[in-house]
């Protein structure tokens, strides 16, 4: 039987490409509650320290549609959401979000 850090290594793996998904939604996919969106970053960020380094951060966004981008990071995702066909506005939020949301059976 999978743990749950398993299950939410997996599940991030699956997004498409062209398509998003939120932490919420992977939280609750591989078993967990509403709170447990908060660990997703955290139990991702160990998997990429452990040597999983297909994780495509750049489709696990906010509830709102709203993409993290820092300084570091920005070049670099800007580049990958263009390359995907996934757009977003002067506040970082994905235009056509609900269009694109991927759901998980």
């Amino acid at each position: 039987m999978k743990t749950f850090s398993e299950k939410v290594v997996e599940l991030a793996l699956s997004v498409p490409k062209g398509r998003v998904t939120t932490y919420g939604r992977i939280a609750v996919a591989a078993g967990g509650g509403a709170m447990a969106s908060q660990s997703i970053t955290s139990i991702l960020g160990k998997a990429w320290e452990a040597g999983e380094h297909k994780i495509p951060w750049h489709r696990i966004v906010y509830a709102d549609g709203k993409v993290w981008l820092d300084n570091e990071h920005r070049k670099v995702r800007m580049a990958l959401y263009k390359k995907e066909k996934i757009v977003l506005d002067k506040q970082d939020r994905i235009i056509n979000f609900r269009d694109i949301l991927w759901e998980f059976e």
